[in-house]
């Protein structure tokens, strides 16, 4: 970074919404004044839908749309706003010359998404990503240049209050074989019905062998399915997965209780 680009200074990078309500954008960013003269500064926020992969843009076809939530001038304003607390430590902080900004997300606007790649692609992950850019210009419609903007990657993420659980989420199946007489049953119950990021998701399987057969293996994955809806599109890729062989064999005749524990990461899915 030059020592003329801007710098922008922020509390956090994630913002929530909480469904009435959306946290907003505050930070500073920090201008050296001789270079900035009698230009002004803007902030923008920009959100990319990405619903195809990279590899497969040819011929002038994009597979991703932008969108401009916000794009104001942050100074020179004729009234300065109230700062937040936030922004009163960042100017300490940082000095005279930075200035304060705050940008007010719709409530309206799609959540952060990642879809986590399959093994061959190559380009950004499809999804909603958010992206914050101060630049310093003459009008907000000339295009910034590299050594006088600065943006930074944030994300609107959405969280809910979950209602109290009815019952705990459950099902059962049943399978048999060509010409071997009986069937395998298997039971799942999972611990609760909602899951936030962190979450370990617990797994109750009781697996009862009712057939000839003998069970040597045991493998649990959590499928993460996407619809999506602009091109009638489908996802699938699992996000965490465990092959156990623990209580196996399962012979005829015999039945196994037992809890696994799975947590998706995107460390883990990179």
């Amino acid at each position: 970074m030059s020592d003329t680009q801007p710098r922008v200074g922020l509390g956090k990078r994630d913002f929530g919404d909480y469904g009435d309500s959306v946290e907003p954008v505050e930070g500073v960013v920090l201008v050296d004044s001789d270079y900035l003269k009698d230009r002004k500064v803007f902030g923008q926020v920009v959100t990319t839908f990405r619903y195809g992969r990279e590899e497969d843009e040819v011929m002038g076809l994009h597979f991703s749309r932008q969108l401009y939530l916000a794009l104001d001038q942050i100074y020179p304003i004729d009234q300065q706003p109230e700062k937040s607390e936030l922004q009163d430590k960042l100017l300490r902080k940082l000095g005279d010359n930075a200035i304060p900004f705050t940008f007010d997300l719709p409530e309206n606007a799609p959540p952060s998404v990642t879809l986590q790649p399959g093994s061959d692609d190559q380009g950004a992950p499809l999804g909603v990503d958010y992206e914050l850019k101060l630049f310093i210009a003459e009008t907000k419609e000339e295009k910034p240049h590299r050594r006088n903007s600065v943006s930074m990657a944030i994300r609107k993420l959405q969280y809910f209050q979950p209602g109290p659980m009815v019952r705990q989420p459950s099902t059962m199946v049943s399978k048999g074989f060509v010409l071997s007489p009986g069937k395998l049953q298997l039971e799942v119950t999972l611990d609760k019905e909602y899951y936030f990021h962190g979450d370990k998701i617990a797994v109750q399987m009781v697996v009862t062998n009712h057939s000839k057969k003998t069970i040597r293996n045991i493998k649990v994955n959590v499928i993460q399915n996407t619809e999506v809806t602009m091109i009638n599109g489908h996802y699938h890729k699992s996000v965490a997965s465990i092959d156990s062989k623990e209580g196996c064999p399962i012979i005829p005749g015999a039945t196994l209780s037992k809890v696994f524990y799975l947590l998706p990461s995107a460390d883990n899915n990179k």
